[in-house]
């Protein structure tokens, strides 16, 4: 199946990155330490497992899972729900709950992910309903040479009063570092000596237990993700959450259902297990899929290629992108993930113009969950310098069999040479 020359390779870059491993096996360790201790506090119990329908009332298993994940992210208070549909409905929901008309955002990583552009009202028609339509003045200070440009971030707040300071903690469809948590807190303390009253808000999607702390931990007062990333575990079906400050979650509950009714209600639809499931699993998944992304920084680093980050490089979230400066090769890497895949490996993936995105963009992802994002999967956009954005592995074997099944099918194509 696999060319015996990359066989070979393979074996010596397994050997070669071993030590590396283990960091991130400490980290998944102590991780896991600290969700048992929030499910030992919590008491969790299979009677947390059943069911609700209708208005969901007094859903004792709704309640805990909201409690223990606060508890796991170090918050005062966490929101969690399978109605969340995705991580942009996430954040969506939190800037909608915490801004208000005249309010002032202040993204200081730049433009913000793809999917949030629409959100926020720097692209798409007016009147569909965006923060700009509601009145939510947006600012944003782009990086400079990927580092934070912490001068303008300070002339800016010195010269405005700012509601929130936004924070996109991995790269997005950005050629950029993600932000480690140490940065993140660097900023956030950064902000609040200029004006203390500013709320920080992180996108924490993708970067959920890679390292010890979250952001919440570290003092961010708000963040979001999806659970069919890296806090779900690979169990949930479904579902994302909001993290922080308890006035501020109550604010996002409110608008995720209604003014004065909030957390209150929602029926969970035996979706409960799955969600406190797959936090358990966490720890360990994202260390399956952080080796995986490390396998493959290795692999590609050999074969020529600029991968960022490189493959012993600290990490902070579970994505990895691949510079291929080519269209035909960025398109052969994303549909050999998708052959290496448990889930419609005979389906190839091609450039589309998917909702919500700016340029046509390829996805591979062959998984249990649709879209699952922890699951191995690949995408990109269709523009140069053609960057594949490698993230997740269930497990390091099968990831491992998709990272080389990529590169097969490149050396099938006559695209690339051992």
């Amino acid at each position: 199946m696999f060319n015996e020359k990359l066989l070979k390779l393979s074996e010596k870059i397994e050997m070669e990155i071993r030590p590396v491993f283990e960091t991130y096996e400490k980290i998944a360790f102590n991780n896991q330490i600290k969700v048992l201790k929030a499910f030992k506090e919590c008491k969790i119990s299979d009677i947390h497992f059943n069911s609700t329908s209708g208005y969901g009332y007094d859903d004792i298993g709704r309640d805990v899972i909201d409690e223990v994940f606060a508890k796991a992210f170090g918050a005062e208070d966490c929101l969690v729900r399978h109605n969340i549909i995705s991580g942009t409905h996430a954040l969506a929901t939190a800037l909608f709950g915490v801004l208000r008309p005249s309010d002032i955002m202040l993204s200081v990583t730049g433009k913000p992910y793809d999917t949030l552009e629409e959100v926020i009202g720097i692209r798409g028609e007016d009147g569909n309903g965006s923060l700009k339509d509601y009145g939510i003045k947006y600012h944003q200070i782009d990086l400079v040479n990927g580092e934070i440009d912490y001068n303008a971030i300070k002339k800016y707040l010195q010269e405005n009063k700012v509601k929130m300071v936004f924070i996109q903690r991995s790269k997005g469809y950005l050629d950029r570092p993600s932000l480690c948590i140490d940065e993140i807190k660097k900023i956030s303390d950064f902000v609040k000596e200029i004006q203390k009253d500013v709320i920080v808000m992180v996108d924490n999607c993708y970067g959920e237990v890679v390292e010890e702390k979250e952001p919440t931990q570290v003092g961010v007062d708000i963040m979001a993700g999806s659970l069919i990333k890296n806090p779900g575990g690979g169990m949930a079906e479904t579902g994302g959450y909001i993290a922080g400050r308890k006035d501020l979650i109550t604010l996002c509950a409110y608008r995720l259902t209604s003014p004065g009714i909030g957390k209150e209600v929602g029926a969970t639809l035996n979706q409960n297990k799955s969600i406190v499931k797959g936090l358990f699993f966490a720890p360990h998944i994202v260390k399956e899929a952080i080796k995986t992304a490390i396998f493959a920084a290795a692999l590609y680093e050999n074969l020529g290629f600029i991968v960022e980050p490189r493959f012993d490089s600290k990490r902070t979230d579970i994505i990895s992108s691949i510079r291929f400066n080519d269209k035909d090769k960025l398109i052969a890497f994303c549909q050999g993930i998708q052959m290496g895949s448990p889930v419609d490996s005979h389906v190839l993936p091609e450039p589309w113009a998917m909702p919500g995105y700016s340029d046509e963009v390829i996805m591979a992802a062959g998984t249990f969950v649709q879209g699952a994002s922890i699951e191995l999967s690949a995408d990109a956009p269709i523009k140069e310098p053609y960057l594949a954005y490698l993230q997740g592995g269930l497990t390091f074997e099968s990831g491992k069999f998709g990272i080389l099944s990529s590169c097969q099918n490149l050396i099938d194509k006559e695209l690339i040479n051992l």
